[in-house]
């Protein structure tokens, strides 16, 4: 489902996959986030995904009700506090998230998918 607003002109509807990439580059942007990773459900291995591809590592939900609800696959920095990560994470893509779109955000799920060394 896409999300939808209405306006006096008309509606308004926003594809998950402008909402997945914008979350993607707001998440990018966070302190302790390497990536967004990809898992192979084939082989089990979990990829770093570049830079033009971040929708890949989301998935984006839209209730019945216009909430958003995102599952963020991330790979972080070697020594940091996880939870630390996954707070300012959330903190920053909940407002960004709800600034661009105009919806709001009921759930931001986070998975870590791996641990890397920054070089």
């Amino acid at each position: 489902m896409k999300g939808r607003m209405n306006s006096e002109l008309g509606t308004i509807s926003i594809d998950k996959d402008v909402i997945a990439t914008y979350a993607g580059s707001v998440a990018v942007e966070c302190f302790g986030i390497v990536g967004m990773a990809a898992v192979s459900v084939k082989d089990g291995l979990v990829r770093l995904l570049k830079r033009d591809s971040l929708k890949h590592g989301i998935n984006v939900t839209v209730s019945e009700d216009n909430r958003i609800s995102l599952n963020f696959h991330v790979i972080v920095s070697y020594g940091v506090s996880i939870q630390a990560v996954a707070q300012n994470l959330v903190s920053n893509v909940k407002y960004r998230v709800e600034e661009f779109t105009g919806m709001e955000i009921d759930k931001i799920n986070i998975v870590v998918e791996g641990v890397r060394a920054i070089d």
